[in-house]
């Protein structure tokens, strides 16, 4: 049991790089982080308006002295932990991306959150302290963290003032490039009053604390289209701000969406029902591949035709 804490959330990335010879690079955490002595990928908090793939070249260089480029996207992932002595409960989407090194030397730092890094084959990794999320990209076994019984409740759309006193906020969400048996994809469209309304837009949404993406995904399929479809695989991220987004809030909100896109299949498809009457959509329907191919740039969102891109459909 763990007494009530207070609810944070946060968007992190974070690097699987190897060397010639197999080892993956690792960092430790140091005496003022909140894991002494425990190893992890490194990498760190996406910052709000940046793109992850730049997160995690930063983050390595800050916490390793290496320069690295991203090569592909490994895993989407999430977890919660709670941490009483700063009592807080946190729940992390963790973006892994697989890097090549550019160049640069290995540096341990002092005074700061990370305090040494190596290259460790597989089997030494095994042997260490290893945060979950870095045990479970690396395919290792790990103790788990400490966490609530309940998931704390938060909301996965969530607005504060920021440091030039616009709101902002930063959300995490997973989306579906939705196909069935008789080559159609499911498609919903922006309600009047949402950033992108009239626009079609793949089915989803915000993932809620304490979720992994691709249950989440699964599960807005079915409340918002009455769909139920297979996970099949992790197509890409996609990153999105728009500094003075509005919507239904009625003031200016810099917003910045990181979106994991997936391809779902669905074997038995049936008429599409919107549950959520009133909210973000407005239609919902499956269309034939052919006609999706046919939309203009200003009749699809940005994630819908990245992700679409992705999945070799555009």
């Amino acid at each position: 049991m763990t007494p009530a804490l207070e609810p944070l959330r946060r968007i992190a990335a974070y690097a699987v790089a190897t060397d010639p010879h197999g080892r993956v690079l690792l960092v430790r955490a140091s005496t003022s982080s909140g894991t002494p002595g425990v190893w992890s990928l490194p990498g760190g908090a996406v910052d709000h308006g940046e793109d992850p793939n730049h997160t995690v070249v930063r983050e390595t260089a800050a916490e390793t002295g290496l320069s690295v480029t991203v090569t592909g996207l490994r895993d989407v992932l999430a977890d919660m932990r709670s941490v009483p002595h700063r009592g807080v409960t946190i729940h992390t989407d963790r973006l892994i991306y697989e890097v090549s090194v550019r160049g640069g030397t290995l540096v341990d730092r002092v005074g700061q959150p990370t305090d040494m890094v190596r290259w460790h084959t597989l089997e030494e990794a095994a042997e260490l302290r290893l945060r979950p999320f870095t045990a479970a990209a690396l395919g290792l076994p790990s103790a788990a963290d400490l966490r609530p019984e309940e998931a704390p409740d938060f909301p996965s759309f969530y607005a504060y003032p920021g440091p030039d006193g616009l709101h902002r906020s930063q959300r995490f969400a997973a989306y579906a490039i939705a196909t069935d048996p008789h080559d159609r994809l499911l498609l919903t469209r922006i309600a009047p009053g949402y950033p992108g309304e009239g626009r079609w837009h793949l089915p989803g949404g915000g993932t809620d604390y304490g979720e992994q993406p691709g249950t989440a995904l699964i599960r807005e399929l079915v409340e918002e289209t009455g769909q139920a479809g297979r996970l099949i695989e992790l197509l890409g991220v996609a990153s999105h701000r728009d500094a003075a987004s509005l919507g239904p809030e009625g003031y200016p909100i810099d917003w910045h969406g990181v979106r994991a896109f997936y391809r779902v299949v669905v074997d038995a498809p049936t008429e599409v029902v919107i549950h959520d009457v009133g909210g973000s959509t407005s239609e919902a329907c499956w269309m034939a591949l052919d006609d999706v191919r046919k939309f203009g740039d200003d009749e699809v969102t940005e994630v819908t035709a990245e992700a679409l891109k992705a999945a070799g459909l555009s």
